[in-house]
């Protein structure tokens, strides 16, 4: 499940890129208004930096991060933005017989299980600022806990390949 919520006024937009599939999705300025039933902001048309895929502080960046997606590009002249499925590159090390689990893993298996980092943590049964600080990079996961998350990661799928990066 993504943060998004439903009555966001950037919901609509957060829903149609769901509903794209990970296809890459172009839309103009235009397109956005009629799926928001209103207007952008004159920011939106005037600053590239309105459309920078932020985490912090901006919601219109929530509606097409959670649905995992980024701005590709933006042409402000054409009013157009290009959107495409967010890549998380991480690394995968080893210890012995033990994955070791580094913040980019962590994301990366948090955004391919479609939870927020509150929903991970219930999984593992840590509280959602343990998942938070493992993705900053404040913390890294104890031995055990990578045992935990490689097993978490087995059971949902997620591929991973040692000592590769992967985009």
């Amino acid at each position: 499940m993504s943060d998004m919520k439903q009555g966001s006024k950037y919901f609509p937009l957060y829903s149609h890129l769901q509903q794209a599939a990970g296809q890459p999705v172009t839309l103009t300025f235009s397109q956005i208004e009629q799926l928001l039933r209103t207007n952008l902001p004159r920011s939106a048309r005037g600053r590239a930096g309105w459309w920078s895929n932020r985490s912090k502080g901006a919601v219109q960046a929530s509606a097409w991060m959670d649905a995992g997606y980024h701005v590709q590009s933006v042409d402000l002249a054409a009013e157009t933005v290009h959107f495409a499925k967010a890549k998380l590159t991480y690394t995968v090390e080893k210890s012995g017989d033990t994955v070791l689990w580094n913040r980019g893993m962590i994301k990366a298996l948090r955004q391919h299980m479609e939870m927020s980092q509150g929903e991970l943590a219930d999984e593992l049964g840590v509280r959602q600022q343990t998942v938070s600080e493992w993705e900053t990079g404040a913390y890294a996961p104890s031995r055990a806990t990578s045992k935990h998350l490689g097993l978490v990661a087995e059971r949902a799928g997620f591929a991973y390949e040692v000592g590769e990066e992967r985009p």
